[in-house]
């Protein structure tokens, strides 16, 4: 039989450099197991303490969320799950839209911040804006329209995505930040990718500038007949709209 022991009396080590090497893997997989867990703890904190000084709802797990998207970071890493959601409403100049944060997992991994403010209607056409660093290819990638400023557009219709995409949106998109991998439009919802560690400011900046967006795909006063007086969905956690 070739024992660990056999082996180390073959190359001159011996047996015991063998365990102190295991034991010391062993005790920084533990380390870095627990780092990862203080860190989850710690943000899942502030994640909770936001939503409060916000007066919004907060929701540690939610396995139905995340199948309200099928596009953006959502086909690029899988539903997953919703960890520490913060839902509520906010002000955007156009007028009170809903929003979610939620911390994207995936395979027991945070990918991203997913955050999303909702429109009044829903879009025709499904718009993907991704960094040119990020290697965005997967199985039914939609159609690629070109640059739209410093982001890439891959669309689901590209006569319906070249009307949509103005030089408003193009400058509203401008402003989300280099941090954030995807920008998308789907449905009623303008989603963005954040990176794991993004605080509650950061967040925060990134509500506004999806707000921005927003207005601009969905001005209040593009159909004063359909507008709501800036009444949003009420927000439901564990349910598709």
């Amino acid at each position: 039989m070739f024992t660990a022991a056999r082996y180390s009396r073959t190359v001159g080590i011996p047996a015991w450099v063998w365990f102190t090497v295991a034991a010391v893997a062993g005790v920084a997989g533990f380390a870095l197991l627990a780092t990862d867990r203080a860190q989850r703890t710690a943000r899942n904190r502030e994640r909770r303490r936001w939503a409060a000084l916000r007066g919004w709802q907060f929701e540690e797990t939610d396995h139905v969320l995340p199948t309200r998207w099928e596009s953006g970071a959502i086909a690029y890493y899988g539903a997953g799950v919703a960890k520490d959601v913060v839902a509520g409403s906010t002000f955007t100049a156009d007028g009170r839209r809903q929003v979610y944060v939620l911390d994207h997992e995936t395979s027991g991994k945070v990918n991203s911040v997913l955050v999303g403010v909702r429109c009044r209607r829903a879009l025709s056409v499904v718009v993907e804006l991704w960094l040119p660093s990020v290697p965005f290819q997967r199985d039914q990638m939609p159609d690629l329209l070109g640059p739209v400023g410093s982001r890439y557009a891959f669309v689901s219709e590209l006569p319906a995505a070249r009307k949509l995409i103005t030089p408003d949106l193009v400058d509203a998109a401008e402003e989300i930040g280099a941090d954030v991998t995807v920008v998308w439009l789907e449905n009623d919802w303008v989603m963005a990718a954040a990176p794991p560690n993004s605080t509650p400011a950061r967040l925060e900046r990134l509500l506004r500038d999806l707000g921005e967006l927003a207005d601009v795909i969905d001005p209040f006063d593009a159909d004063p007949e359909s507008d709501t007086g800036g009444e949003v969905h009420r927000p439901q956690f564990g349910r598709k709209p």
